[in-house]
């Protein structure tokens, strides 16, 4: 499988498995999961005067999210961090799951495992950071954005072309869906 034509041209993923067991993989899918900063955003956290705390995220982004829902697949965001700015995100795009404040994700992923009765070749996870590996390293199939650090980049099946916050999640959804032969 080739990555199919992306919403940023010229900033190819890279796959780490063929296509054929991508395809397989991607099928198999009934979550997407998402670390929130890195991933759905680009990572900086801006505080106001009054110690508010503000964050960007890409509308195509939330598009990918809301094309993966209409294609059947539970979108989730499993983050360490709890702020105002991500549960608004979640309500506005109308998301099915939210675990916030989790600093032990693989215990959070677990659980969300067993409360959803859900194995981990069902879910694809995208994340960027060390707290994020070890969700990676179990679930169906693994996103980084292209600026994750290295040690995530190199146990992902997939790289994305965009940085986070910059269309790597919207990339991912594309993939996906292009795998399932649905487009959302």
């Amino acid at each position: 499988m080739n990555p199919p034509a992306m919403s940023q041209p010229g900033k190819a993923a890279r796959l780490r498995l063929d296509g054929e067991e991508f395809s397989r993989r991607a099928a198999q899918l009934s979550w997407a999961l998402f670390d929130v900063d890195g991933v759905l955003t680009d990572g900086r956290l801006i505080y106001g005067t009054t110690g508010q705390l503000w964050k960007a995220f890409d509308v195509k982004d939330g598009q990918g999210l809301k094309l993966l829902q209409r294609a059947g697949i539970l979108i989730g965001l499993l983050t360490g961090r709890n702020d105002d700015a991500v549960h608004q995100r979640a309500i506005d795009l109308g998301l099915d799951l939210l675990l916030t404040g989790e600093k032990d994700k693989d215990k959070a992923f677990s659980s969300f495992l067993t409360r959803n009765d859900v194995s981990e070749s069902q879910v694809a996870f995208a994340g960027d950071d060390l707290p994020d590996l070890p969700v990676l390293k179990r679930c169906g199939l693994s996103f980084a954005p292209a600026d994750a650090v290295e040690s995530v980049r190199t146990q992902v099946d997939v790289v994305l072309g965009p940085p986070g916050g910059r269309g790597a999640v919207r990339q991912m959804a594309e993939m996906i869906l292009a795998a399932r032969d649905d487009r959302g």
